[in-house]
């Protein structure tokens, strides 16, 4: 599975033009929001539907390591439900109300970032991937409705496919601009907090971060040059007496996040953007 990036690819979705949209047979239409993958930009998700779902059109969205990765608004709207039924159904979850009878929901959630009547734009943090409710492993069960009936999904246009597995790579908030809009906080997930960081000269900064809780380090190099445009960038983490794990190619945003479990152990750690790198010492002995 591939580790979260900043990819300005659209591999594994097919760009199309959204219309309009029949809903059962009763011949009304209504216009959809231009809905996106509920994740960054340039993150690639397994995504499975099966008959047996509920309700059958869900998807549940799964990658390697996903618990605690950041989960956006799929398209804008006001938030209308911030709700957690405990060990049992959605868990914790969202409802996003996008105009013209058209919502989205996004269960099972690890932590809520957003309350209720707030605003919230396609592509803003609204949560973190977990695993509550009647959940038996992270992931994120998303839906989207229409006057309350769960609808056959679409991203960009491009209806999900029914019924299987497929990887999906998001362009939610690809668009360009000149400031990061993500953190490392926000990369690495919920629990981590920055240890140390370094300077790539002008064009990013790569961090250090770690889950006291878990014992996992998290590296994340962040763009501060051509945020938006794909370029190279990358970031490693290295476990003393382990193997070195590096994430690097052409991301818009950042690199990484690179984790490992590394409670009492020194690690090693760095990245680069453009020709700018960094490499530490051993060092953050848990």
């Amino acid at each position: 599975m591939v580790k979260l990036r900043k990819l300005l690819s659209m591999a594994g979705i097919v760009a199309a033009t959204a219309g309009a949209l029949v809903v059962g047979g009763a011949g009304v239409a209504s216009a959809a929001p231009s809905f996106q993958l509920p994740f960054p930009c340039g993150q690639v998700w397994s995504g499975q539907t099966r008959t047996n779902h509920s309700p059958a059109n869900a998807i549940d969205f799964n990658r390697t390591n996903d618990e605690g990765d950041p989960v956006v608004a799929s398209a804008g709207g006001t938030v209308t439900r911030v709700a957690d039924t405990g060990s049992t159904s959605y868990g914790r979850w969202i409802e996003i109300d996008h105009g013209s009878g058209w919502r989205s929901r996004y269960a099972h959630l690890s932590a809520q970032r957003v309350s209720v009547g707030q605003s919230v734009s396609r592509g803003q943090t609204i949560g973190n991937v977990g695993n509550t409710g009647g959940s038996t492993g992270a992931h994120l069960h998303f839906e989207q409705l229409l006057n309350g009936a769960a609808q056959r999904i679409v991203f960009n246009g491009a209806q999900a496919l029914y019924w299987g597995t497929k990887n999906y790579t998001s362009n939610n908030g690809c668009g360009g601009g000149s400031t990061n809009p993500y953190t490392p906080a926000e990369v690495c997930g919920a629990g981590f907090t920055q240890i140390n960081s370094a300077a790539l000269g002008t064009a990013g900064r790569v961090y250090l971060m770690y889950n006291a809780s878990t014992g996992y380090n998290c590296v994340t190099t962040i763009k501060s040059t051509s945020v938006g445009t794909a370029s190279s960038v990358s970031a490693f983490l290295e476990v003393q007496g382990g193997t070195r794990s590096t994430d690097s190619g052409s991301f818009a945003y950042y690199a990484g996040p690179v984790k490992k479990s590394a409670p009492g152990t020194c690690v090693k750690w760095g990245g680069s953007a453009g020709s700018s790198t960094f490499t530490s010492p051993f060092q953050h002995c848990g």
